[in-house]
């Protein structure tokens, strides 16, 4: 679906609300560097993931232009999460390993801010969540992910990342077996620890307790 242009003076009143949400969003406190075990620290702490597993994959798809937005919106990939987050994807990713698959992950958290670039050039809800009222990705509660086999294998899951169309849908059964064997153990698993999935996506998952969290906007540093 074609997106309509973005006038001068809608563009000026995102801009305002950008500021505006910048300065109220509540920031989590500082993510931590492998420094603290997840069992001491807050559940609404931010974590890097890969500071506590190396037992997961990455294609984090909007550090780079393969993406929808055919635009690079984060300046380096990163993925990270809450820690009642993290725990839940160590926990579902170990379940996961002993049938031989590893989670892989396209997004993760998603820093306020970067929701204001991703409507500003799709502005169109039925893509992009509104930034004024943020998504579960804002909250460190989302994650979007496929399946890999230990060797590095994704699953085929029937469509791309962020596919738009009813072939992404979790009630379209009018798809190979194998297809919807792999999404089944996928949606199975997440459930299993506390996630839930929502109708028109395979790859997004959010966490049932993070749903009432604060967005956020703290953006995490490149070290590379």
């Amino acid at each position: 679906m074609a997106c309509k242009d973005v006038t001068p003076k809608k563009k000026e009143t995102i801009k305002a609300k950008q500021e505006t949400m910048v300065k109220d969003t509540v920031a989590a406190s500082k993510p931590l560097r492998k420094t603290t075990p997840l069992h001491l620290l807050a559940d609404t702490t931010f974590v890097r993931l890969a500071d506590y597993s190396e037992d997961f994959y990455y294609d984090l798809r909007y550090a780079t232009t393969n993406n929808f937005l055919k635009s690079k919106v984060y300046d380096c990939p990163e993925c990270y999460t809450r820690v009642k987050t993290a725990k839940a994807l160590l926990k579902a990713n170990e379940e996961l390993m002993e049938k031989g698959f590893k989670i892989k992950f396209f997004d993760c958290y998603r820093p306020n801010s970067v929701q204001y670039k991703m409507w500003e050039i799709v502005p169109n809800p039925q893509y992009v969540a509104n930034p004024v009222k943020g998504s579960i990705h804002n909250k460190g509660g989302a994650v979007d992910i496929t399946l890999a086999t230990l060797e590095g294998r994704e699953l085929d899951m029937g469509t791309d990342f962020d596919f738009f169309g009813k072939r992404a849908y979790h009630d379209n059964y009018d798809l190979p077996q194998e297809i919807l064997e792999n999404r089944k153990l996928l949606k199975e698993t997440m459930e299993a620890h506390g996630f839930w999935s929502i109708r028109t996506e395979w790859w997004h998952y959010n966490l049932s307790a993070a749903t009432n969290d604060k967005i956020a906007n703290f953006k995490w540093e490149c070290t590379d």
